[in-house]
């Protein structure tokens, strides 16, 4: 597969990275020569230096022999023409970053008229999935397998007596799933069966859709994770704005605290349901007097990570029930882990994940939302040559790291334990921790002497 990625920005870097390993040759073009040094320093990827608008520039790498482009600048007209020439030359996919609020209404028009398969908005993702987080009670969806038949969760553990202070080997509920990673603190651990969950571990479930579903219920009786009925925005900007925009459709009581006297008329002729504030977001007295403490959401969604991290946490010490911080820099994610701020969400994780979806077929999905881009899971299919067929999984001397979490054979769903055995045309559900995609990168033939992975496994 040959993928050309126009826009080595923080969206463009990061799908760039996420396909470095795949079979997939990738280019990357830019008119900044920094982040295409950072490319050739790092990774085996054809990077050219020009503007991806030029006529020239797409005819000189024969766009027509490209099975898809993806336009990341940061300009939402740039991307659309980009992508509209691109498929005029003959490339046989476009997805292009969309991010003006004005654009959304015609999102539908400029896919069909600009001939662009995929069109995809960061700020609207990010609040759709935040506003996801907020009503499904603290079930943090990151993914589903087997068309839905595999699903990936992640639960807080919280005060549930049925699980604090319990080996995992002991817990029944947790019999029929994997768990796959826990989150604690700044760690992510590999558990075994005599881990002991502690109050405020974040686990990760693999399983059966009935039997995360089933789990799911266990967790939304916890005391924390009542019903969201009013969320105070920090923000109005364009993740402000559409997670205004789905607040109010989901009928929750909107706040918004903005400083631009220009943005606020703006945002109250679109949301006369909320109630807009012109403000400094970092007054605490100003969000005391708003109700700050009262809330039952808040959402710092500033342009500033550090801003946003601290009103959080200033939220929080309010008894805010759910805080919420949007960060951009993923060096940040680790740091948030250990603070007392309830998720964090990454716009730049969350639209690679939904492109790096499309572009897979739905089989790979980053988890990089939740983990900070520490992890993925991926759907293979077992080939008939793989040296990895009839074997117990005990047996497989998989890299530490990589967690088979479910098997789909002959369309019937087992969550495997170490005597289950491969067959050919198994689908593997695998999970990767990052000590794990190192061992997959080896396994890729990265290393001198190494099998590839792809000669056990083979990608639909």
């Amino acid at each position: 597969m040959k993928v050309i990625i126009v826009g080595a920005g923080k969206l463009g870097l990061r799908i760039a990275e996420s396909l470095v390993f795949e079979e997939v040759e990738l280019t990357v073009v830019d008119k900044s020569p920094t982040p295409l040094r950072f490319l050739n320093e790092n990774y085996d990827i054809l990077t050219v230096h020009a503007n991806g608008l030029e006529l020239n520039v797409l005819d000189e790498l024969s766009i027509e022999t490209y099975d898809l482009l993806i336009s990341t600048t940061f300009s939402d007209e740039a991307n659309v023409l980009i992508c509209s020439l691109a498929k005029k030359m003959g490339c046989k996919q476009t997805i292009a970053r969309i991010r003006n609020p004005e654009h959304l209404e015609q999102m539908a028009f400029i896919k069909e008229e600009m001939e662009i398969d995929m069109l995809i908005n960061p700020d609207a993702e990010t609040a759709n999935v935040i506003t996801k987080y907020l009503t499904k009670n603290l079930s943090l969806y990151t993914g589903d397998f087997a068309k839905g038949e595999v699903q990936l969760n992640g639960f807080y553990i919280g005060d549930n007596q049925e699980f604090v202070n319990k080996k995992l080997m002991d817990i029944p509920a947790l019999k029929p799933v994997i768990i796959a990673s826990i989150t604690r603190g700044h760690e992510i651990l590999i558990p075994h069966g005599k881990t002991v969950l502690e109050k405020s571990d974040l686990i990760y479930v693999m399983g059966k859709k009935k039997d995360i579903e089933d789990l799911k219920h266990k967790f939304e009786e916890m005391p924390s994770s009542g019903k969201v009925k009013s969320a105070m925005i920090l923000g109005g900007g364009k993740l402000g704005y559409y997670l205004a925009k789905e607040f109010v459709k989901e009928k929750i009581d909107t706040i918004i605290i903005e400083s631009n006297i220009d943005r606020c008329r703006e945002l109250a002729s679109d949301f006369p349901e909320a109630l807009i504030i012109e403000g400094d977001g970092t007054d605490i007295d100003l969000l005391e007097a708003e109700n700050l403490q009262n809330v039952d959401a808040f959402i710092a969604a500033t342009g500033l990570d550090e801003i946003n991290i601290l009103m959080a946490l200033v939220a929080k010490q309010h008894g805010v029930n759910h805080s919420i911080s949007k960060i951009s820099r993923q060096n940040y994610n680790r740091i948030v882990d250990t603070l007392d701020v309830d998720a964090s969400f990454n716009p730049t994780h969350i639209t690679a994940s939904n492109i790096l979806k499309n572009i897979r077929g739905g089989r790979v999905i980053s988890v990089s939302l939740l983990l900070g881009g520490d992890a993925e899971a991926t759907e293979l299919i077992v080939s008939k040559n793989s040296p990895l067929i009839n074997k117990a999984l005990k047996d497989l001397n998989l890299p530490e790291g990589l967690i088979i979490g479910a098997i789909i054979s002959g369309g019937k769903v087992t969550v495997p334990d170490g005597f289950s055995i491969l067959k050919p045309n198994d689908r593997v559900v695998v999970f990767s921790l990052n000590e794990g995609l190192a061992a997959l990168k080896l396994f890729l033939g990265s290393g001198e002497g190494k099998k590839g992975f792809l000669e056990f496994f083979k990608k639909h």
